[in-house]
Protein backbone atom coordinates (compact mmCIF):
# COMPACT_ATOMS: atom_id res chain seq x y z
CA UNK A 1 0.00 0.00 0.00
CA UNK A 2 1.55 3.53 -1.16
CA UNK A 3 1.56 6.31 1.29
CA UNK A 4 -1.24 7.96 -0.03
CA UNK A 5 -3.44 5.02 0.19
CA UNK A 6 -2.67 4.83 3.64
CA UNK A 7 -3.52 8.14 4.09
CA UNK A 8 -6.75 7.32 2.49
CA UNK A 9 -7.44 4.68 4.87
CA UNK A 10 -6.26 6.72 8.02
CA UNK A 11 -8.92 9.31 7.35
CA UNK A 12 -11.71 6.72 6.48
CA UNK A 13 -10.50 5.18 10.04
CA UNK A 14 -10.52 8.35 11.71
CA UNK A 15 -14.27 9.43 10.11
CA UNK A 16 -16.01 6.00 10.87
CA UNK A 17 -14.60 6.27 14.65
CA UNK A 18 -16.16 10.22 14.82
CA UNK A 19 -19.00 8.86 13.34
CA UNK A 20 -19.32 6.16 15.99
CA UNK A 21 -18.41 8.80 18.70
CA UNK A 22 -20.98 11.27 17.34
CA UNK A 23 -24.36 8.85 16.99
CA UNK A 24 -23.16 7.63 20.56
CA UNK A 25 -23.06 10.90 21.97
CA UNK A 26 -26.57 11.70 21.42
CA UNK A 27 -27.91 8.20 22.50
CA UNK A 28 -29.26 7.24 19.37
CA UNK A 29 -29.27 3.77 17.81
CA UNK A 30 -28.48 3.11 13.98
CA UNK A 31 -32.03 2.42 13.05
CA UNK A 32 -32.63 6.19 15.20
CA UNK A 33 -29.66 7.72 13.09
CA UNK A 34 -30.89 6.00 9.80
CA UNK A 35 -34.78 7.13 10.34
CA UNK A 36 -33.19 10.54 10.83
CA UNK A 37 -30.88 10.29 7.86
CA UNK A 38 -32.22 7.88 5.24
CA UNK A 39 -29.11 6.10 5.19
CA UNK A 40 -29.55 2.22 6.00
CA UNK A 41 -28.86 0.72 9.11
CA UNK A 42 -26.55 -1.94 7.16
CA UNK A 43 -24.60 1.43 6.03
CA UNK A 44 -24.61 3.00 8.85
CA UNK A 45 -22.90 -0.64 10.50
CA UNK A 46 -20.03 -0.42 7.99
CA UNK A 47 -19.31 3.09 7.76
CA UNK A 48 -18.53 3.31 11.95
CA UNK A 49 -16.61 -0.37 11.20
CA UNK A 50 -14.42 1.49 8.66
CA UNK A 51 -15.29 -2.02 6.23
CA UNK A 52 -16.67 0.91 3.26
CA UNK A 53 -15.41 4.57 2.43
CA UNK A 54 -18.43 6.87 2.48
CA UNK A 55 -19.58 8.85 -0.39
CA UNK A 56 -20.06 12.64 -0.02
CA UNK A 57 -24.01 12.08 -0.60
CA UNK A 58 -24.24 9.79 2.64
CA UNK A 59 -21.54 12.39 4.70
CA UNK A 60 -24.05 14.82 3.42
CA UNK A 61 -26.79 12.47 4.85
CA UNK A 62 -24.86 11.90 7.93
CA UNK A 63 -23.57 15.69 8.76
CA UNK A 64 -27.52 17.50 7.93
CA UNK A 65 -28.84 14.80 10.79
CA UNK A 66 -26.34 15.65 13.10
CA UNK A 67 -26.46 19.39 12.44
CA UNK A 68 -22.71 20.38 11.13
CA UNK A 69 -21.14 21.06 8.12
CA UNK A 70 -18.99 18.13 6.29
CA UNK A 71 -15.77 20.28 6.71
CA UNK A 72 -16.68 20.35 10.30
CA UNK A 73 -16.75 16.85 10.34
CA UNK A 74 -13.46 16.83 8.76
CA UNK A 75 -12.12 18.58 11.92
CA UNK A 76 -13.81 16.37 14.19
CA UNK A 77 -11.28 13.94 12.92
CA UNK A 78 -8.30 15.92 12.39
CA UNK A 79 -5.41 16.78 15.58
CA UNK A 80 -5.81 20.48 16.57
CA UNK A 81 -3.61 22.39 13.69
CA UNK A 82 -1.33 25.23 13.74
CA UNK A 83 -2.81 29.17 12.50
CA UNK A 84 -0.42 28.66 8.97
CA UNK A 85 -1.81 25.59 7.49
CA UNK A 86 0.27 24.28 4.27
CA UNK A 87 -0.52 23.08 0.82
CA UNK A 88 1.15 19.88 2.04
CA UNK A 89 -0.62 19.54 5.31
CA UNK A 90 -4.15 20.23 3.88
CA UNK A 91 -6.62 16.96 4.21
CA UNK A 92 -8.21 15.63 0.85
CA UNK A 93 -10.74 13.48 0.99
CA UNK A 94 -11.96 11.78 -2.00
CA UNK A 95 -15.33 10.08 -3.27
CA UNK A 96 -13.88 8.22 -6.02
CA UNK A 97 -17.88 6.86 -6.87
CA UNK A 98 -19.55 10.38 -7.46
CA UNK A 99 -15.84 12.20 -9.08
CA UNK A 100 -15.93 14.48 -6.59
CA UNK A 101 -12.63 15.71 -4.13
CA UNK A 102 -12.14 18.50 -1.28
CA UNK A 103 -9.22 19.44 -0.22
CA UNK A 104 -9.64 21.35 3.09
CA UNK A 105 -8.14 24.83 2.57
CA UNK A 106 -8.56 26.37 6.31
CA UNK A 107 -10.13 24.09 8.76
CA UNK A 108 -12.69 25.29 11.16
CA UNK A 109 -11.88 25.96 14.29
CA UNK A 110 -13.39 26.66 17.51
CA UNK A 111 -12.14 30.19 17.56
CA UNK A 112 -13.05 31.22 13.90
CA UNK A 113 -16.68 31.41 12.14
CA UNK A 114 -15.34 30.70 8.39
CA UNK A 115 -13.43 28.01 6.71
CA UNK A 116 -12.85 27.25 3.06
CA UNK A 117 -12.33 24.35 0.87
CA UNK A 118 -11.58 23.98 -2.64
CA UNK A 119 -13.65 21.29 -4.71
CA UNK A 120 -12.71 19.21 -7.55
CA UNK A 121 -15.12 17.69 -9.58
CA UNK A 122 -14.12 15.23 -12.90
CA UNK A 123 -15.54 16.29 -16.09
CA UNK A 124 -19.89 15.66 -15.91
CA UNK A 125 -19.82 14.70 -12.23
CA UNK A 126 -22.84 15.87 -10.07
CA UNK A 127 -22.90 15.87 -6.27
CA UNK A 128 -26.96 16.25 -4.54
CA UNK A 129 -27.53 17.19 -1.23
CA UNK A 130 -30.91 16.89 0.07
CA UNK A 131 -30.38 19.43 2.81
CA UNK A 132 -27.84 21.66 3.91
CA UNK A 133 -26.32 20.52 7.31
CA UNK A 134 -27.74 24.04 9.02
CA UNK A 135 -30.32 26.23 7.92
CA UNK A 136 -29.10 29.44 6.38
CA UNK A 137 -25.39 28.29 6.23
CA UNK A 138 -23.69 31.04 4.38
CA UNK A 139 -21.66 29.78 1.03
CA UNK A 140 -19.13 32.21 -1.30
CA UNK A 141 -18.23 30.36 -4.38
CA UNK A 142 -15.63 30.66 -6.52
CA UNK A 143 -15.16 28.90 -9.72
CA UNK A 144 -11.48 28.64 -10.47
CA UNK A 145 -11.52 26.42 -13.66
CA UNK A 146 -13.40 24.53 -15.93
CA UNK A 147 -17.63 25.18 -15.72
CA UNK A 148 -20.18 24.67 -13.32
CA UNK A 149 -23.85 24.47 -12.89
CA UNK A 150 -25.31 24.65 -9.26
CA UNK A 151 -29.46 24.80 -8.41
CA UNK A 152 -29.96 26.19 -4.72
CA UNK A 153 -33.09 25.87 -3.46
CA UNK A 154 -34.08 25.10 -7.41
CA UNK A 155 -32.66 28.25 -8.56
CA UNK A 156 -30.13 27.70 -11.40
CA UNK A 157 -26.94 28.93 -12.09
CA UNK A 158 -24.01 28.59 -14.27
CA UNK A 159 -20.88 29.60 -13.31
CA UNK A 160 -17.73 30.40 -15.69
CA UNK A 161 -14.14 30.42 -13.79
CA UNK A 162 -13.55 33.85 -11.97
CA UNK A 163 -17.39 33.91 -11.10
CA UNK A 164 -18.49 34.26 -7.32
CA UNK A 165 -22.00 32.61 -6.22
CA UNK A 166 -23.24 33.75 -2.82
CA UNK A 167 -26.47 32.07 -1.49
CA UNK A 168 -27.63 31.04 2.11
CA UNK A 169 -28.80 27.19 2.04
CA UNK A 170 -31.88 26.36 2.96
CA UNK A 171 -33.00 23.44 0.87
CA UNK A 172 -31.98 20.98 -1.39
CA UNK A 173 -28.49 21.73 -3.47
CA UNK A 174 -27.12 20.20 -6.80
CA UNK A 175 -23.46 20.63 -8.64
CA UNK A 176 -22.73 19.24 -12.01
CA UNK A 177 -19.61 19.73 -13.55
CA UNK A 178 -18.77 20.46 -17.21
CA UNK A 179 -18.92 17.38 -19.37
CA UNK A 180 -15.73 18.62 -20.54
CA UNK A 181 -14.04 20.54 -18.56
CA UNK A 182 -14.92 19.12 -14.70
CA UNK A 183 -14.89 22.19 -12.35
CA UNK A 184 -12.47 23.28 -9.59
CA UNK A 185 -13.37 25.91 -6.99
CA UNK A 186 -13.42 27.54 -3.94
CA UNK A 187 -16.15 27.13 -1.15
CA UNK A 188 -16.05 29.68 2.00
CA UNK A 189 -18.25 28.33 4.51
CA UNK A 190 -19.48 30.64 7.37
Amino acid sequence: MDSASNISSSVDQRISERLRGLRQERGWSLDDLGSRSGVSRATLSRLENAEVSATANVLGRLCQAYGITLSRLMHLVEDDFPPFVPHAAQTIWEDAKSGFSRRIVSPPARALAGEAMEGMLRPGARITYEGPPRAGLEHHLVLLEGGLHITVDGAPHTLHPGDCLRYQLRGPSRFQADATAGARYLLFTV
